[in-house]
């Protein structure tokens, strides 16, 4: 399970890295940065979190 960012969509509401610091973070704006390119082992509910609680649908999965 890969997280996919469109950074172009983000607009720093922190949602993602609030929920899951180990694989969102923020850049100096303000705005998500991936911690990983793929989900660990047994983060997946938390990666899902992050990406089904951004407003504005800037995460998305990608299933291997």
């Amino acid at each position: 399970m890969r997280i996919i960012l469109d950074e172009e969509r983000c607009q720093g509401h922190g949602r993602c890295y609030s929920l899951a610091p180990d694989l969102f973070d923020a850049d100096d704006r303000g705005h998500c940065v991936l911690l990983v390119d793929t989900v660990p082992e047994g983060r997946e509910a938390a990666a899902l979190s992050g990406v089904e609680n951004c407003p504005e649908l800037a995460l998305t999965i990608e299933k291997d």
